[in-house]
């Protein structure tokens, strides 16, 4: 299906300056809105809130920040209640969002993007972006992303997908009931090591006998979790559906192998050019380490010289890019600020924080 119009929200962070040539586009993950940041309309913290502001490493003081929602995506202005109730006719991809991302690009007068930076999903979508428009952008920061979803983050996609789906309101679309497929998701996103110091084997209640219902700490907190996705107060167009779209999207989802055939090299056909930081986490058994890595030899062996990669040795799986300020910041911050030049190739490892 082709969008001739679409509307979608965006949010608008730092300002330009007279060149319009400080613009940085951020992109979203699966579950992620174009509330990046709190402000006076919307106190609530965004998800990246310690990220974003003056001297942060989206530092407003320098660089306008553009966030917009993906079409279709969890958050979208037009999701699939507002076009389709059949979510086989609403499938796009990093490609597709990349493309609208930019028609709002030209909307809006910007001709060239002094970076596009994004985790997981949103990863996927800055080397979309580099692909797609390599003219239109100078750096791309990839975290927590693959070129190509591999066949335990599909099986995983699949399984949050078919929990959806087996609902028997499911009705083709018109579903309401999703809790269960947020604790598997939940589960994706962290790793253990990180439960094994903050939950343990930890009961809820220990004066309580062991029971079928909720008893280790672990278990309330996937079931407060699923329970945070029923509260619409500041998700009022949030739309379950669009989970399966979003999520079907990234698995399908290969840019070794997209539909970019004028150029003949993998990984990321034009991201060849551009200053790419590429940031992966040794304990995201989502998308794992290796496939960062393989982003990061891909460019180089398409001739990039300006890729660099980072390890981070931490403990919160894919959600590292949300949690770990300390290594994911000043890795953003160095590649966004440090002058254009050609970057030795190199493979470093973040230690583990104290």
């Amino acid at each position: 299906m082709l969008l001739s119009a679409f509307r979608n929200s965006l949010r608008v962070m730092g300002k330009t300056n007279e060149k319009k040539d400080n613009v940085i586009l951020l992109t979203t993950g699966l579950s992620g809105s174009s509330h990046a940041k709190s402000h006076y309309g919307n106190r609530a913290d965004g998800w990246w809130e310690k990220f974003i502001g003056p001297g942060l490493p989206l530092d407003t003081n320098k660089f306008h920040i553009i966030c917009t929602n993906v079409i279709g995506g969890v958050m979208a202005q037009q999701g699939l209640l507002q076009s389709t109730h059949t979510h086989q006719k609403k499938l796009a991809n990093p490609l597709g969002y990349g493309r609208a991302q930019f028609r709002l690009m030209d909307h809006l007068g910007i001709q060239r993007l002094h970076a596009v930076v994004g985790s997981s999903m949103g990863g996927m979508q800055s080397l979309a972006a580099a692909s797609l428009f390599p003219e239109r952008v100078n750096r791309v920061i990839s975290i927590s992303a693959a070129a190509r979803s591999h066949p335990y983050s599909i099986a995983l996609r699949h399984a949050q997908r078919q929990v959806l789906m087996s609902d028997p309101n499911w009705m083709g679309g018109m579903y309401y009931e999703h809790g269960l497929a947020r604790q598997i998701g939940t589960i994706t996103y962290r790793s253990g090591p990180e439960w094994e110091m903050r939950f343990g084997r930890k009961r809820s209640n220990p004066s309580l006998k062991p029971s079928l219902k909720t008893d280790f700490m672990i278990e309330s907190y996937l079931e407060h979790q699923a329970m945070d996705m029923f509260d619409m107060t500041d998700r009022p167009s949030f739309d379950p559906n669009d989970i399966s779209s979003s999520s079907l999207s990234e698995t399908g989802y290969d840019e070794k192998y997209s539909l970019i055939t004028t150029y003949p090299v993998p990984c990321g056909r034009n991201a060849t050019i551009q200053s790419t930081l590429v940031i992966g986490v040794k304990s995201d058994f989502l998308i794992p380490s290796w496939q960062q890595q393989e982003i990061a030899t891909c460019l180089k062996d398409a001739g990039n010289k300006m890729v660099t990669h980072f390890e981070i040795d931490g403990v919160y799986g894919h959600d590292t890019f949300l949690l770990d300020f300390s290594n994911v910041g000043s890795a953003v911050k160095g590649h966004l600020e440090i002058p254009t030049m050609v970057q030795p190739e190199t493979t470093k490892s973040v230690p583990k924080p104290l």
